[in-house]
This record gives structure tokens, C-alpha cells and sequence, in this order.
């Protein structure tokens, strides 16, 4: 295996200022609890923005509208979305054209739009075998199943929907979106998407399966870690400030043993998820190995990470008016996005066997 350097180049750590700053101006305290009292499906400005950073096509082709980059770049730009708790669906359109741009035969007018904003997709997964069933063949596809709950779909323009051994695209305009409906997490809109034979286009076939599971779990990782990142990073501000008994919180054993697990969680979570990102930019025969491995030490981290979090903060943790309950949320959600830690071990357990099975080294 090649050496693996984790340092950010100059261009990457420039866009990683930039997506900060962006984020810090319009993705702020303010801004969110002024989109959960919107009630809007999303942060509509702020998504603006982004598309006209070029955001939403870092991963897409120059020559389709996109940027050029790599899931390098995609990941700095999702680990800052999930620092910020920002309310816009980056990872499921980020995805859909990804994949759509990947696909058979791509539709090139569809993956410009989604690069440039001004078409939004979403990825409806499940850990449900069978839970979509395709129908049909060269003269045309129809899916039907129940799947949820999809982050965007009522707000979609069209659907990632692996079926079978294959994955398609669904036309939810055509068929007409699905209502959002009542989630605890405020910063995403979630739906029921109900497919009754609806009309799809198959894409590809297990290969952009894996792809899309790898991606998913990637892009599901690198919001977790931000999200974590900035519970650790308010948690010690308050210990350090929080006083009682005459002297700060964070002099307490309890409280430091509590903040140090915290940054060897963190830490883990980002040297599992950049690895994973570069191995998946890069082409690695383990791309799919680093991916699940990056999702199960994530989705189990980020839990322990924010229930941590509330500990140190004590009663403030639980109101409505601090923060963490937002990454309480959204590390619930994301915890089972492209699949739970225990449905990647059982992934990485599969994989490993084929490995020895075909007398392949693990490692």
C-alpha cells in the first residue's frame, strides 16, 4: 500500500477557510434557529451561496458544470456543513450527482443543473433487502416499495434508488414529491417515498451499488465528524468556564477523563474518514473496506461524543436555546444513514472473508 499523506494542499486548506468563513457568516446561531422558525424545507440562501461557490459540483466534471475535484474536496466542504449544523441537503445532491454523472449513460443536462444548484437530488438507501422492487428491462424500468425516511425527497427533483442489483433514477416531479414529514432534527427535511411502479432509469449496476454505499457512508462520516468536532470544541469552552465550588468545571477528574475520550474519539473519526476519503478518490482496491470502517467508528463515536457533550454542560445541555441538542439530533439521524456501525461490521466482516476465502492477506 502507498505511503497515504493526510495533510490538506494549499488549495484544499484555502477552500476549507473559505467553506468556514461562508458558514460562520450565514450558518451562525442566528441563521439556524431563523430557518427553524421558517419552516422551510431548507436553508434556501445559504444554498444559493454555496451553488455559486461551486459547492455543489465538486465532485462533477468541468465539462458537465461541475468543478473538477475529488471526494477529497467534497469532505472538507461536508465536515464544515456538519461543524456548522447547517440546514441544507449538500450530501444528498452531492451524491445524486455523483452518481448520475457515473451512470451508464449519463444525462447530461440533469448533472449540469444539479452541479449548478438549480436542480436538487436525493438518495433514497435501505438496509431492507428487497426493499424496492425493480421491474422490467431494456424497453423500460418500473420500481415499487416504501423506503425512508429520505433526507430532500419532498423537495427533490429526482431520486438515487438502488433496486435489486442495480441502482436507478426516479423523476419525482414527474411522479409528484412526497410530503415532508414531523422530524425531531429541524435542520433537515425527511419524507416516505412511496414508488407504485413508478417509471426509473437504471443507471448501473452493482458496481455503482458499492459506489454509492462507499459514498454514502463517506460523505454520512464527514458530517458526523464536524458535528463532533465542534460538541468537543463547546464542551471544553464551557468547562472552562463553568465554575463551581470556586473553581472551573474542567479542573474536575471526572470532567477531564470525560473531555479527553472525547478528543480520542474526534481524533478517530477524522483519521478513519480522511483515509477513507482519500482511498475512495484515489481508486483503492479498499476504498469499500475504508468507507465502512470509517462509518462504524464514526456512528459509534459521534454518539458517545455527544452524549459526553451533554454531560459536561449538565441542565443547559437539554434546553432549547444551547446548541447541542442540534448535534444531539443530527448524529441520531446520521448514525443510520448508509447503513448503522453494525450493519458495516457485518460488511467489513463479508469483505474480509471473501479476502482469506480467495487466499488475499487482510491487511
Amino acid at each position: 500500500m502507498p505511503a497515504v499523506d493526510f495533510e490538506l494542499s494549499p488549495d484544499q486548506l484555502a477552500l476549507q477557510e473559505a467553506a468556514r468563513a461562508l458558514l460562520d457568516d450565514r450558518a451562525d446561531h442566528d441563521h439556524v434557529r431563523a430557518h427553524l422558525a421558517s419552516g422551510e424545507a431548507y436553508d434556501v440562501a445559504l444554498w444559493g451561496l454555496m451553488a455559486e461557490q461551486g459547492w455543489l459540483g465538486v465532485t462533477i466534471a468541468e465539462d458537465r458544470g461541475g468543478v473538477g475535484m475529488t471526494w477529497i474536496e467534497a469532505t472538507v466542504l461536508l465536515e464544515e456543513v456538519g461543524r456548522h449544523a447547517a440546514a441544507v441537503p449538500l450530501l444528498p445532491s452531492l451524491l445524486a450527482g455523483s452518481l448520475l454523472a457515473a451512470a451508464e449513460a449519463p444525462p447530461a443536462e440533469l448533472v449540469t443543473l444539479l452541479a449548478q444548484g438549480e436542480r436538487l437530488g436525493c438518495v433514497a438507501w435501505s438496509a431492507r433487502p428487497g426493499a424496492v422492487i425493480a421491474v422490467g428491462g431494456g424497453g423500460g424500468w418500473t420500481l415499487s416499495g416504501r423506503i425512508g425516511p429520505v433526507e430532500a425527497a419532498s423537495v427533490a427533483h429526482v431520486a438515487i434508488v438502488p433496486a435489486g442489483d442495480g441502482v436507478f433514477a426516479v423523476d419525482l416531479v414527474a411522479i409528484g414529491r412526497p410530503p415532508a414529514e414531523p422530524a425531531m432534527d429541524g435542520t433537515r427535511t425527511l419524507s416516505w417515498l412511496e414508488l407504485d411502479e413508478a417509471p426509473a432509469d437504471r443507471l448501473g449496476g452493482a458496481d455503482l451499488q458499492r459506489t454509492l454505499l462507499d459514498l454514502g457512508a463517506l460523505g454520512t462520516s464527514a458530517l458526523m465528524l464536524g458535528g463532533a468536532d465542534r460538541v468537543l470544541a463547546m464542551a471544553t469552552e464551557y468547562a472552562k468556564e463553568r465554575v463551581q465550588f470556586g473553581q472551573p468545571i474542567g479542573s474536575f477528574q471526572a470532567v477531564k477523563h470525560r473531555c479527553a475520550d472525547m478528543v480520542v474519539d474526534v481524533e478517530g473519526m477524522r483519521s478513519s474518514t480522511w483515509y477513507s476519503a482519500w482511498s475512495v478518490s484515489a481508486g483503492e482496491p479498499d476504498a469499500s473496506v475504508a468507507a465502512s470502517t470509517a462509518k462504524v467508528w464514526c456512528s459509534d463515536a459521534a454518539k458517545r461524543v455527544t452524549g459526553s457533550g451533554l454531560q459536561v454542560h449538565g441542565g443547559i445541555g437539554f434546553t432549547w436555546e444551547h446548541d447541542l441538542h442540534l448535534y444531539l439530533k443530527r448524529a441520531q439521524f446520521e448514525w443510520g444513514s448508509f447503513g448503522s456501525a453494525s450493519f458495516h461490521r457485518q460488511r467489513l466482516g463479508d469483505m474480509l472473508r471473501e479476502r482469506v476465502a480467495a487466499g488475499i492477506g487482510v491487511f
